[in-house]
């Protein structure tokens, strides 16, 4: 089931997306679940609007950017039919204009961000979905929160007014090896049973796995995987 994207055929957008959706319907049939719990969102950054089009009219509907700019461009740029992740690190500074531009945000990586962000939905008559990003792997280089802090933020987010706290989003240690690859999708699911169970809520989102790893992040739970290579090709 494990693979890594090593390149790209000469095939459309429309064909490498449909047969991401039947590797992510196969992957989620080997693990028991319905493949209906499995959303794709397709990873546009740095492509252009008309790759996105191509993408849209084959039924694709949810994109993901990592750069806030580029999102709003893009959201100017195309029908209002498209659902919008920020799925990048979001610096404080840039906290509304995300907040316009996104409906859902999987980077809210600290307390003053998620306060922040908060303020803002309720001044600009909005309610976000959020995801807490998770530091499961610890790499001093990738964002998100401690696992040990994560208590914290989840009480907070409960407080928030104006956002809608569905769950969780971590990124795994890039070449990371299939055993490791398992056990940072199982630690976050785990840790989401966790503070589902003792806070009551929900929290029925799992944001992990791309284009090298989603099958393995669908057999530990991931309910939103974040696929771009294998569908735009590769970035530069």
């Amino acid at each position: 089931m494990y693979r890594r994207e090593r390149g790209m055929s000469n095939s459309t957008i429309a064909q490498r997306l449909a047969t991401v959706q039947e590797r992510i319907a196969a992957a989620a049939r080997a693990a028991g679940r319905d493949p209906a719990s499995v959303r794709l969102v397709a990873v546009s950054k740095t492509v252009d609007a008309e790759a996105v089009r191509e993408a849209l009219a084959a039924g694709q509907v949810a994109f993901g950017e990592n750069r806030v700019q580029e999102l709003a461009n893009k959201v100017a740029a195309l029908p209002e039919g498209c659902e919008w992740h920020l799925i990048g690190h979001l610096q404080n500074n840039k906290a509304r204009t995300a907040v316009r531009a996104a409906s859902w945000i999987h980077s809210v990586d600290s307390l003053e961000l998620l306060e922040r962000l908060d303020r803002i939905a309720g001044e600009e008559g909005c309610r976000p979905r959020i995801l807490l990003q998770v530091n499961v792997t610890g790499e001093e280089a990738k964002s998100g929160l401690a696992p040990e802090a994560v208590p914290a933020a989840v009480e907070a987010a409960r407080a928030c007014a104006n956002l809608d706290c569905q769950g969780f989003m971590t990124m795994a240690e890039f070449d990371a090896d299939e055993a490791a690859l398992h056990a940072c999708f199982a630690g976050l699911r785990q840790l989401r049973d966790a503070m589902a169970a003792r806070y009551g809520m929900a929290l029925p989102e799992l944001s992990m796995g791309m284009s090298g790893d989603f099958e393995i992040a669908i057999a530990e739970g991931a309910t939103l995987v974040r696929v771009g290579t294998a569908i735009f090709g590769s970035r530069h």
